[in-house]
């Protein structure tokens, strides 16, 4: 065993250590703790050794998100197969632990040979498909030592990560388990070839086949309809308390009566959305009372709830993404996009290609602070046809990088 092996070893068993000791006192990591003690428990019950299956696996949400186009594509294929969906993380687990596209939906135990035996054991998948990235060692090593097959869909590398160092030969040899990569962009491929591997395919992000899909429904929504009432409306996406600073400032300011805001938190807990009303010096309306309330007369619609936001972006004018103007990860910018939107997005976005394809396409604008923010805003309200032409950048965008999961396929020969 190498020292990097080694070192891996005694972290991760030192991870699930600390996680029993935090789970009394954090809910989120007490639902993954008690989550993974119940997997084998669960496959054992739903899975038969003549069962013939695929495995899907995805770090959270967010990837699950990103790989569903592939997976209700295989879904439909494999009618006689049965699917399992795993997730490492509760925040995915816990929203899709029904999901339709899988037979069994259970949390990743933690990255051990013994774990990885026992779940491919059990599973014994005829297809593995990783979404981006959340590579496990131990899992992808035994998956290459039983012969299995694997792919990696919709992977984004940088040069900064562990596979491209003299030193992160453990992780190296986990990505020469799949048989293919597809990545999001030809420098991802470009870093693969610098390690010597060459499987792969630049498809680009499913998360635009994704997104695409979202035209193809009935996005229709009355309530933002009445609340709309045919002013200009700015829509907030997942935004943290960073993003909401400049929109409370830019509304106390301005005033103004003529554009409608929709703010839709990440985080919807009742403490929070408080601190955010609380601070707005105009008509504000919580989604959750909207009932017998004349939506049009009110300025702000907070959104305290979830499940709703790809839908609402469909009645933007603008679009304002959350997350990077802080350091908790930009949210999905492709969701706004596809509606032909204008977005803004705050100032830390360097970890996500598509942001910076989308700034470099011309419909997207990054800025530092409140005063790049209210020009910018500003700027979009008062010229409807610059805003339009913004948005239609961003459509032809989205349009031009769909068809990542064509390509998967393809090569599946499905």
């Amino acid at each position: 065993m190498t020292t990097l092996g080694f070192i891996y070893n005694i972290g991760i068993q030192f991870t699930g250590f600390v996680l029993k000791c935090m789970a009394p006192f954090n809910e989120k990591i007490k639902r993954g703790v008690a989550g993974r003690s119940k997997t084998f428990q669960i496959l054992e019950s739903e899975l038969k050794e003549t069962d013939a299956i695929l495995w899907f696996h995805c770090a959270s949400l967010g990837e699950y998100e990103q790989g569903l186009p592939v997976f209700e594509k295989l879904r439909a294929h494999y009618k006689n197969h049965k699917i399992v969906l795993s997730f490492f993380s509760p925040s995915g687990y816990e929203i899709r632990k029904n999901a339709p596209i899988a037979d069994v939906v259970v949390y990743l135990p933690l990255d051990t040979k013994k774990n990885a035996r026992k779940f491919l054991d059990l599973v014994h998948p005829e297809l593995t498909i990783f979404v981006k990235y959340d590579i496990w060692p131990h899992f992808l090593n035994e998956i290459k030592k039983r012969r299995l097959r694997a792919i990696l869909i919709s992977a984004a590398f940088r040069k900064n990560q562990i596979y491209f160092k003299p030193y992160g030969q453990l992780f190296k040899t986990a990505l020469f388990s799949f048989e293919h990569i597809f990545t999001q962009n030809e420098a991802s491929k470009h870093l693969l070839a610098s390690i010597n591997y060459h499987n792969t395919t630049v498809s680009g992000d499913t998360r635009f086949d994704r997104v695409t899909n979202q035209l193809k429904i009935d996005n229709t929504l009355d309530f933002v309809e009445t609340f709309k009432d045919d002013n200009l409306c700015v829509v907030v996406g997942s935004s943290w308390p960073e993003d909401d600073a400049l929109f409370i400032e830019f509304i106390n300011t301005h005033q103004p009566t003529d554009v409608k805001f929709i703010i839709a938190p990440h985080n919807i807990k009742s403490t929070q959305i408080k601190n955010l009303t609380s601070k707005l010096n105009t008509k504000t309306m919580l989604y959750s009372e909207k009932e017998g309330k004349k939506l049009e007369d009110y300025n702000v619609l907070v959104i305290d709830t979830i499940g709703l936001l790809s839908k609402i972006y469909s009645y933007a004018d603008i679009a304002y993404v959350g997350g990077a103007m802080g350091t908790t990860g930009l949210h999905n910018t492709l969701e706004p996009a596809v509606f032909g939107v204008p977005i803004i997005i705050g100032k830390n976005h360097e970890k996500f290609p598509e942001a910076q394809a989308l700034i470099d396409n011309g419909g997207m604008f990054s800025v530092k602070n409140f005063n790049q923010f209210n020009a910018v805003l500003y700027q979009l309200i008062e010229h409807s046809d610059l805003c339009k032409d913004y948005g239609s950048q961003n459509k032809e965008f989205i349009n031009k990088n769909s068809g990542a999961v064509i390509q998967i396929l393809d090569y599946l020969r499905i």
